[in-house]
């Protein structure tokens, strides 16, 4: 069930696109995504916490963490169908999730407005915003509005829903800074917003907002505890930052497949509360693993080899 709605102009672009661009630029399309997608994320989130510069990964998390949940949201309430959907001429040149039938709802996500859109200008617009380097703010720009072309080019986004997120990825940088730094601790802002959050567990009926409310709440008790029990120190040497963001990968990949093993395919699939549940807690362990326990191996490892906050 959805909503189909458009305007004209946008079916006739995102057709003319799709005949014209051709193999090649379908693949350029498909690698422009990337910069939108989970896995690319974390390593940008993971490259700046664990190695470059931790208060800036906070920011980074923090800012992630909204938008990812908020998106779904919003498109829970607007329901609307993905463009592939809707019209026979649009095709899917990359869906959400692959292994997925790509008219399945739940997998796939509502179309208004494009999460990979909000992502990328969250993430990068926070970048662009911390450094203020002129080049650094020309890629903060430049990469979400690839990001956001390709969407509709690959033909899962109209290009309303890409203005919709890059707005939304644009507001998210100035308003989450803004609410928590009204509170002297963050634990109170941390609970504000996750009971911001909660009543997408009444509507939502898609497993991105599901694996985003998982995320933020165990990105939000990791950032306390770290702040509490961990201090890890950051670091510039170039193997180490390789080791460290490479080790945070694999955790997050392995306990992700690990994390599905006691349950069936079918059962995790399904619309089902319980489905849902499993969803967001092993996204809620996986991130408190990742940003909160896995420093914790950084200074034990460097003092068995003699130095000092290795590897």
């Amino acid at each position: 069930m959805g909503n189909a709605f458009s305007f004209a102009w946008e079916d006739t672009l995102i057709i003319w696109l799709q005949a014209h661009m051709g193999a090649a630029g379908s693949a350029l399309a498909s690698f422009f995504s990337m910069f939108g997608e989970e896995l690319l994320l974390i390593m940008v989130l993971g490259f700046f916490y664990w190695c470059y510069d931790k208060e800036l990964g906070k920011l980074l998390g923090r800012n992630i963490c909204v938008v990812i949940v908020l998106n779904p949201m919003m498109k829970n309430i607007a329901l609307r169908l993905r463009p592939y959907m809707v019209n026979p001429e649009i095709q899917c040149l990359k869906p959400v999730d692959a292994s997925a039938d790509i008219m399945n709802l739940a997998a796939q996500g509502y179309s208004f407005p494009s999460g990979h859109s909000s992502n990328a200008a969250a993430t990068y617009g926070t970048i662009g915003h911390w450094y203020r380097k002129t080049w650094v703010r020309i890629l903060a720009v430049v990469i979400p509005l690839l990001v956001g072309i390709s969407r509709f080019c690959l033909g899962v986004h109209y290009p309303t829903d890409v203005l919709l997120g890059w707005l939304l990825g644009v507001v998210i940088i100035f308003f989450t800074p803004w609410f928590i730094g009204k509170f002297k601790s963050r634990r109170v802002p941390y609970l504000i917003l996750l009971a911001a959050m909660l009543p997408g567990w009444f509507y939502c009926k898609s497993n991105d907002f599901y694996t985003g409310y998982g995320m933020t709440v165990g990105f939000f008790l990791a950032d306390l505890f770290e702040e509490n029990y961990v201090r890890f120190q950051n670091t510039r040497i170039w193997w180490k930052i390789i080791l460290r963001v490479v080790g945070g990968v694999v955790i997050f990949l392995a306990l992700n497949t690990v994390f599905t093993l006691p349950f069936p395919p079918e059962f995790l699939e399904s619309s089902s509360f319980a489905a849902y549940l499993i969803r967001a807690l092993r996204f809620a362990v996986i991130l408190f693993v990742d940003i909160a326990l896995y420093p914790l191996l950084f200074d034990r490892l460097g003092k068995k080899s003699g130095h000092t906050g290795l590897p």
